[in-house]
This record gives structure tokens, sequence and C-alpha cells, in this order.
């Protein structure tokens, strides 16, 4: 018996595509007729989702919250159902150079550099863990957006990386990044050992996830779900598609790893004095 899903992903990379040709031809296999709809923003994929253009979404995190929370205004249900081993507790880290300010207290007056507007780790978060901190980071600090393909929610690596190389030139006195990223900076010399430290560290979060509409038949979701977390990191068809997609196993997904970029859509700026809530609201009255 086949059965037919599609999915709705964003192509931020090249990549995406190798990933998502490799799991349909995995799931034919298995009896489960699968394709793949690539959009260039989430903005537009989560329309599209509304729109009935494809079953389920690989959603960011901020198109998680904003296709639940639209669901949430139009009368509907939005679940989150897998997620990336990866993707679960992470942080986020604001990193200075080793003769920078020793506090938070200390940035006020400073330059700091964030990735892409739209970033939950990069932007969103840290700026909302510096506002909780008692920073503001509108009236007391001063922002340098380093915006990379924005609509893409900081997929890539490009806004990050040309923060870090920022601080390291003294263009900027502290910048924004995933913890990950971080540590990738410091291995791969854009960041070079004992050249910065980390002056503050978010709580955790998670980040990328699956996410499904009512009206989905609960077989079909159900049957996608069980392939999915099936697929072993030792399997050598398998292997090379979670490698790509930076995994060793798929795991159900969770929603309460939300919190802080949920704050962060209603308390922090969104391409220039709209708030991310507005932004959803705008989305939802469409």
């Amino acid at each position: 018996m086949t059965t037919d899903i599609t999915l709705g992903a964003v192509a931020y990379d090249p990549k995406v595509v190798t990933i998502w040709e490799g799991f349909k031809a995995w799931f034919a296999t298995e009896g489960l007729s699968f394709d793949f709809v690539l959009y260039s923003t989430y903005e537009r994929q989560v329309q599209g989702h509304f729109d009935g253009e494809f079953d389920v979404a690989w959603n960011s995190p901020l198109a998680w919250l904003q296709t639940r929370r639209i669901a949430e205004q139009r009368g509907r249900t939005a679940s989150g159902f897998a997620m990336r081993d990866t993707d679960q507790d992470l942080t986020s880290v604001i990193v200075v150079r080793e003769d920078g300010p020793r506090t938070l207290a200390e940035l006020r007056g400073s330059v700091v550099g964030v990735g892409a507007p739209d970033s939950p780790q990069a932007t969103l978060i840290p700026l909302l863990h510096l506002q909780e901190n008692q920073v503001d980071p509108v009236a007391d600090v001063e922002l340098r957006v380093f915006d990379r393909l924005f609509g893409k929610h900081g997929d890539h690596v490009g806004g990050e990386r040309d923060a870090a190389r920022a601080l390291l030139a003294g263009e900027v006195d502290a910048a924004c990044m995933i913890d990950g990223n971080h540590l990738a900076f410091t291995a791969e010399g854009t960041l070079p050992s004992g050249t910065t430290r980390i002056l503050a560290q978010t709580a955790k979060y998670d980040h990328c996830i699956f996410t499904a509409l009512d009206g989905l038949d609960d077989w079909v979701l159900e049957r996608f779900t069980a392939l999915l977390l099936a697929q072993r990191y030792d399997d050598p068809v398998v292997r090379p598609l979670l490698e790509l997609e930076g995994l060793k196993q798929w795991r159900p997904g969770r929603t309460e790893g939300f919190a802080q970029l949920d704050r962060a859509i209603d308390d922090l700026a969104f391409s220039g004095a709209q708030t991310v809530r507005d932004f959803i609201a705008e989305q939802a009255a469409r």
C-alpha cells in the first residue's frame, strides 16, 4: 500500500535538493509516496501550508511559531511532531574579544553585531537575553545587523560568520551566534582560539521542527512519523542523508523549547519598527 504525502521546505542551501531527493527515494522503498515543494522564504512556505500546497512543513522555530499563532487566530490547530536530535537543548552566545566587556552591563554604549533580523539564534533570542538582563537592545546599544538572506530565518551561517569577522576586526564590540557556530568558527579559525570569549549564554531552546495542520489524515501522518523515527544512523543508505541534514536520530517533536522565542515575538522589533507579532497578524489576515 502506498501513501501520498508532500513536504514543504525552504531552499536555504543547494544541498536541500539533494537531501529531499534522497529521502524521496528512501521513502519509496518503504511504500511511502513522498514529494516536496521548495520555497525561497519561510513566510511564503507558511502561507503555502495554509493554502494547502503541501501536507507537512519542515519549519524553522520562527516559522513554527508563525504557523501555530496563525492557526490559533483562524480557529485551527498546528502540531509539531518530529525534530532532529540536534534541534534540542541549544543555546546562543554573546561573544566579545578577550579584552572586551566583562559583564552585560558593560555592553551599554557599545556596538553589538547580530545575524539576519529574522534569525532566532543570532538575533531574536540573544537580544531577548539582553533585554531580560536590563540591557535595552534599542536604547542601550547600537545594533549592527548582518542581514544575509532575509526570509530564511538564519538557516545559513553567513550573517553569524560576518558578525564574528567584524568582532575580530574591531568593527563591533560583541557578536551574537548559536553555540554550535561559535565552536565551528573557533575550529575553522574565523575566531582564533584565545582571541575571544563568551560574555553571556542564553537558556536552552529548541530549533527546527516538522509541522502539520489539522485536516491531514491521521494514518498518513503516523506513517510518515514512524518512518522518520525508524531511520538509523548505521544504515549506509540513510546515513549520508542524515549527515547532510545534520542529525543522527529523529526524535518526537516537543514544543516547550520555544518559550524564549515566543517572548521575543511579542517584545522585539522585526524588520524596522514592526514587531514579529504584528507581522504574524498581517499574515493571518490574508
